[in-house]
């Protein structure tokens, strides 16, 4: 499985006074490059809810190297390397253009119903299990480098 990096440019409303993008725009870029690698991977987001699955977060942690500034171009790598059926995490590395590390991070999440209890989704949603069990084998050659 190959996939591209998730990518845009740093909105001027994510920066703050001293002109950098604020720390809580990293947490959005996570999820906004969580659903992206998951639809790439033959998912759409949006059918997982339809069927009455998500995923809520459970923890989130996030290391800052470098700043971005507005107009910046950021690329983030997202990752599965564990899941279990139940419970799943997703690391992140962003970059600039040039390739320097500016953060990584990590979203723990798991399965739950509509009504916030647990699913196992090899059971349940089996097509689900099998697109994120393969983004899982296949963390080390998720991205051409």
């Amino acid at each position: 499985m190959k996939l591209r990096p998730y990518s845009r440019r740093v909105y001027y409303y994510e920066t703050d006074k001293m002109g950098i993008v604020h720390h809580s725009n990293y947490i959005r870029w996570f999820e906004e490059a969580r659903v992206d690698l998951i639809e790439q991977a033959g998912l759409p987001f949006q059918l997982v809810e339809e069927e009455g699955l998500m995923t809520p977060v459970l923890s989130a942690e996030c290391e800052y190297k470098l700043p971005f500034k507005f107009g910046d171009v950021f690329i983030v790598k997202a990752y599965i390397p564990d899941f279990g059926g139940a419970r799943f995490s997703v690391t992140y590395e962003v970059y600039d253009q040039a390739g320097n590390l500016h953060c990584t991070g990590k979203t723990t999440h798991c399965f739950v119903d509509m009504d916030m209890r647990p699913v196992r989704i090899k059971k349940t949603h089996p097509h689900v299990y099998e697109v994120y069990d393969e983004i899982c084998r296949s963390t080390e050659e998720l991205y051409d480098e």
